[in-house]
């Protein structure tokens, strides 16, 4: 019933295809009243078509309501016919499905085409995001091979802020204190942790804490972060190649172009390969207080993945690559996605230098089980070695009678 009337319908838009929002839900409210078949159904039945029927034109056809839902932070589309959600932690299928393999195919290219983005046989990987911020990868056939594959982050309208965070346990107060000192003293703060497990929305919270009269220059593959409050921003995305394969704007090629801009600090979003030794160099040429997430398994699997990822830029000796790395980071936060499907910031260590070629972490905060066998995020005693930018900031530990 419901592609019977969507194709009457779309019939009748060929004729007027200037129509509002407002007159095409009267339109469609019309054709169903018409409708033998429309008038067995209840008012919420009617509703519920009328705005299917609707969304197949002006929205995401039957994705919309599952983006309209606060509650569900991810919608994975394995081909036309399987659907599976993520709600509060747990991942379920979804009853609905696409009424064509096509109609998944004309949803993908609307979504890429708005952002300038193409996907095509020749050129069937895309990241792109919807119009309120959330992450969209798309793969189409042959590479995937049961069909369009479509997968959907979605973040909150209002980021989460780390008392929030404190909140739901992912970490203490006294650790989010120590960030936000660390934040506002400019230490460069990489965050590490895998698929999943909370990186964009921690360095959301942790950038609230920037100073509001810094110039920040943001750069990512898919725009993802939203920082408030900072009247001084400027967002950059990379751009893929077209169809003639030119035209390609890379993390390398922004975080260089971003040197130009005097910015104070430089936040990539995501440091995946060779842009790894722009970002290290651009921390080690004044722009303190910048900050990065990666993807990686702890804090010490995050600097052997560094290394690989500069050493993949460059022909560089190893203790020349690890010395670039641990003269530009000062602090590695790693989180973690729990059996509990809970996100926990389960590491803070300060990278206090090399020691016999190595560099050396110095464990700050570590998750461990209390007495009631319950995992909490545990000052270790260990003191914060490097205080240099602490006192240029005229900023006061929190915890300086702890880690003095």
């Amino acid at each position: 019933m419901v592609a019977q009337l969507r194709s009457h319908i779309m019939q009748l838009l060929d004729r007027s295809p200037t129509l509002t929002d407002d007159e095409l839900h009267g339109l469609i409210e019309e054709e169903m009243f018409r409708n033998p078949a429309c008038r067995s159904l209840t008012a919420e039945g009617k509703k519920s078509m009328a705005a299917r029927i609707f969304h197949s034109f002006r929205g995401l056809d039957i994705l919309q309501p599952l983006v309209d839902n606060p509650d569900i932070t991810e919608i994975m589309i394995n081909g036309h016919e399987t659907i599976f959600i993520e709600q509060e932690g747990a991942v379920t299928r979804y009853e609905g499905r696409f009424e064509s393999r096509q109609k998944l195919e004309d949803v993908i290219q609307a979504i890429v085409a708005k952002v300038n983005r193409v996907i095509n046989e020749s050129s069937p990987i895309v990241d792109a995001r919807l119009p309120d911020g959330s992450r969209v990868h798309a793969v189409l056939p042959p590479i995937s091979l049961g069909g369009p594959t479509l997968t959907i982050r979605k973040f909150p309208a209002n980021p989460f802020t780390l008392s929030e965070l404190i909140n739901r346990g992912a970490l203490s107060s006294d650790a989010a204190q120590l960030l936000i000192d660390l934040v506002r003293a400019k230490f460069n703060i990489f965050i590490s942790g895998g698929t999943g497990s909370g990186k964009t929305t921690f360095l959301n919270a942790l950038a609230q804490y920037i100073p509001v009269d810094e110039r920040i220059i943001t750069i990512e593959d898919s725009a993802e972060l939203q920082i408030r409050g900072i009247p001084n921003l400027v967002a950059m995305e990379t751009r893929n190649a077209n169809t003639e394969g030119r035209g390609e704007i890379s993390i390398r090629d922004l975080i260089r172009a971003s040197l130009r801009m005097r910015p104070n600090r430089i936040i990539v979003g995501e440091v995946r390969g060779k842009e790894a030794l722009d970002m290290l160099q651009a921390m080690n040429t004044g722009h303190e207080g910048s900050l990065s997430t990666g993807h990686a398994n702890s804090a010490a699997d995050m600097l052997s993945r560094l290394e690989t990822m500069v050493l993949s830029s460059a022909e560089l000796p190893l203790p020349v690559v690890r010395k670039q790395i641990s003269s530009a980071l000062d602090i590695i936060v790693h989180l973690s996605r729990m059996r509990d499907k809970t996100r926990k910031v389960t590491e803070i260590h300060e990278v206090s230098g090399m020691r016999d070629g190595e560099i050396i972490l110095n464990p700050l905060y570590l998750l461990k089980e209390d007495e009631n066998q319950q995992a909490q995020l545990t000052f270790t005693g260990n003191p914060l070695q490097e205080k240099r930018k602490l006192a240029m900031s005229g900023i006061s530990l929190y915890q300086r009678r702890k880690m003095a």
